[in-house]
């Protein structure tokens, strides 16, 4: 008896065809369609159980947010320059250092009011992968930093039009 499948895998696997999405949409659309199917169900189902007060201002806030993700929806990210992103990266990595370090001096005065009898190495060998991810943090924030700071002006800036 022969067993042997007489099925080509080789032509089986050319020959499958995907689903292609039928409307290409924008991420910035999708993310506003995506967040108003959780929030509006959401918003519905908790208004009659609220305090009037908190309903209200529940109702606004859903509002406040339809109005915001349909403007954002309107963006085109094709259109946002590198040179426009530099001050939100700057801004990031500054983040990334100053929470990294806050974090460190936090912790710093955890262990010295709460735990007075640890030495600072006994600390440490405690602590450890605490002091590790507040490092890492401020670390990668100060590679987001060197890398901008590094990268030419002079190619990144719009010409002036006039």
């Amino acid at each position: 008896m022969d067993f042997e499948s007489e099925v080509n895998v080789k032509n089986a696997a050319q020959n499958i065809k995907f689903a292609q999405p039928s409307i290409s949409r924008k991420p910035l659309e999708l993310l506003r369609d995506t967040e108003a199917l959780l929030r509006r169900p959401t918003v519905t189902t908790l208004v009659p159980i609220l305090p009037p007060k908190i309903s209200n201002n529940l109702q606004m806030a859903s509002s406040l947010a339809e109005e915001s993700l349909k403007e954002l929806a309107e963006i085109d990210l094709e259109q946002i320059s590198d040179w426009e992103l530099r001050p939100a990266r700057i801004r990031v990595g500054l983040s990334f250092v100053g929470f990294g370090a806050l974090m460190i001096v936090l912790l710093l005065l955890y262990l010295n009011s709460l735990h007075p009898e640890l030495t600072p190495v006994e600390q440490i060998g405690k602590y450890w992968y605490q002091y590790v991810w507040f490092v890492c943090l401020g670390v990668a924030g100060m590679f987001i930093l060197g890398r901008e700071a590094m990268r030419p002006t002079k190619n990144l800036q719009k010409p002036n039009k006039r």
